[in-house]
């Protein structure tokens, strides 16, 4: 019997950030990560960061020292860090999206230079704002800045999901679900990680089947099933048929990846046979 052919030796590694390649809400990457990281660069693995984060931690950038970057769930590219693409609302749907009915929602609007936000009185801002430049949601009308993303947070994010996803079935609709039940993010049709991971293999040069993503949510469902390999994170049921390669959690993916590496070191030692 005619041995299997053996998978094609990855040449592009897509990565999640939140519950992926950090812990939820984490600015570090974890060490064994970061060793991992740097023996595939060394092999001349590409890195790409897709996440739905509007820009990603430092740290991030200083241990993947990725080759492509794609923010607000794919909607903005870069590659060798030049803008690639940018995916914004046009404004009959962003009014479509601004106009819920949802009781002290807590709703950010991203743009490409500020973020708008409009929460009920006495809620605190999140450390993490507090660092950026935002301004109240009221003001973006009249700032014309072109919005990429808008996210929600609301215990009962999901009836307006389910309203958004029949009036607008184009946007692309992530989270009111494990692990993300109180909160939505909406981005305009196009902006979704699929279509960054394919964006992204084609600026680089690298065909699809060489490519592997890693991924925790919903929201990475769409890169998980066009990668070459697919490797779930956690234990998400919705993944989990799309996944050919489970891990625990972000502490998990070092040893992962080590082993990727010399697995890629073992066969670059390998004499080349000649007829």
């Amino acid at each position: 019997m005619p041995r299997p052919a053996p998978s094609p030796a990855p040449r592009l590694l897509a990565f999640d950030l939140d519950g992926t390649l950090i812990p939820d809400g984490g600015l570090i990457v974890p060490l064994a990560t970061r060793a991992a990281l740097g023996r595939l660069h060394a092999l001349g693995v590409k890195v790409a960061v897709i996440t739905g984060r509007d820009s990603p931690p430092s740290d991030v950038l200083d241990a993947a020292r990725p080759d492509a970057v794609a923010t607000n769930n794919g909607g903005s590219i870069s590659i060798g860090g030049r803008p690639h693409t940018e995916i914004h609302f046009d404004q009959a749907d962003l009014l479509a999206v601004l106009a819920h009915t949802l009781q002290d929602a807590r709703v950010i609007a991203f743009t490409a230079g500020r973020i708008y936000v409009d929460a009920p009185p006495g809620t605190p801002t999140p450390p993490w704002l507090a660092q950026r430049d935002h301004a109240p949601l009221a003001e973006l009308e009249r700032s014309h800045d072109r919005v990429l993303k808008v996210g929600f947070y609301h215990p009962g994010i999901r009836g307006w999901r389910d309203a958004l996803s029949q009036s607008h079935p184009h946007l692309v609709l992530t989270g009111a679900q494990p692990p993300y039940s109180d909160f939505l993010t909406v981005t305009p049709s196009g902006a979704d990680k699929g279509a960054a991971l394919v964006a992204v293999a084609q600026a680089l040069g690298i065909d699809m089947q060489r490519t592997v993503a890693f991924g925790d949510s919903d929201n990475d469902l769409a890169m998980l099933e066009l990668a070459g390999q697919a490797v779930q994170l956690g234990d998400l049921p919705l993944l989990r048929p799309h996944a050919d390669v489970t891990l625990e959690g972000p502490e998990a993916l070092g040893a992962y990846l080590d082993t990727l590496a010399q697995r890629l070191e073992q066969a670059a030692a390998q004499p080349v046979e000649t007829l």
